[in-house]
C-alpha cells in the first residue's frame, strides 16, 4: 500500500481532527508552512497520529485538499450538465471557486507543492483535481462556442486566468490591507470582486 493510498484509509474523527486543525492553521497564517508539532497542539492529539492515519505529512496535506475541493468538483461536473445558457454556467462556476477560495484561502498553494511533491500526490491531484476542473471549463467553452455566444477560446489559458484571478484576491490580502485599506476580505468586498471578475471574463469572451 502506497503512502497516499494509506491516507485516503478510514480513520474516524481524529482523521478529522488533524485535518481541521492544519485547515485552521494554514488559513490563519497565510501559508502552507504548517510544522506537524503545530498541528499537533492546535487538534490537541500526538503527532504520531499523524504516520498513523496519513503516513506522511504530505498525506495530511493531500486528505486536506480532496476534502476542501472534491465536492466542489463534484458539484461542477453536475452543473456543466444543467439545461442553462453557457453564459450562467461560466457565472456559477466562477462565483463558486471564489467561494471556496474565500473558505480556504490555501487551496491553491497547497494544490502547487502537492503537484511538486512526490509521484502518488502529483498523480492524485492531477487526476483528481486539475483535469477534471480544466475538462468542465473547457466544456462550457465549447458549448458556448458551439452556439455562438462566446468567441473561441484556449482552455488552458481560460483555466489559468480564472484561477489565477480568482486566487490572487485572497493571496493578495497585504496588498488589500496596505495598498487598499481593506483589513478583510468581507463579504461585500467579496461579492463586488465577484461581480466584476464576472463581467471582465464573460464580456472578453462574448460575440458581440
Amino acid at each position: 500500500m502506497t503512502n497516499v493510498a494509506y491516507a485516503h484509509r478510514g480513520g474516524g474523527m481524529g482523521r478529522v481532527h488533524l485535518m481541521d486543525a492544519t485547515g485552521e492553521l494554514m488559513a490563519e497564517r497565510g501559508t502552507i508552512d504548517v510544522s506537524i508539532h503545530d498541528i499537533a497542539r492546535r487538534s490537541g492529539m500526538s503527532s504520531a497520529l499523524i504516520k498513523y492515519h496519513f503516513g506522511h505529512k504530505d498525506g495530511l496535506l493531500l486528505a486536506v485538499l480532496e476534502r476542501v475541493v472534491g465536492d466542489s468538483i463534484l458539484r461542477l461536473e453536475k452543473l456543466v450538465e444543467r439545461d442553462i445558457p453557457p453564459a450562467d454556467k461560466l457565472r456559477l462556476h466562477i462565483e463558486g471557486v471564489l467561494y471556496v477560495y474565500s473558505r480556504y484561502p490555501y487551496v491553491n498553494r497547497l494544490m502547487h507543492y502537492l503537484l511538486s511533491t512526490g509521484e502518488d500526490a502529483r498523480m492524485q491531484v492531477s487526476h483528481r483535481i486539475v483535469k477534471p476542473l480544466f475538462a468542465a471549463q473547457a466544456r462550457i467553452l465549447a458549448e458556448g462556442y458551439e452556439k455562438g455566444v462566446f468567441r473561441q477560446v484556449d482552455p488552458m489559458n481560460f483555466y489559468f486566468q480564472v484561477i489565477g484571478a480568482c486566487d490572487h484576491l485572497f493571496f493578495g490580502h497585504y496588498a488589500l490591507r496596505y495598498a487598499f485599506d481593506i483589513e478583510e476580505i468581507c463579504e461585500p468586498v467579496r461579492r463586488r470582486y465577484v461581480r466584476d471578475l464576472v463581467a471582465t471574463i464573460l464580456g472578453g469572451i462574448a460575440v458581440h
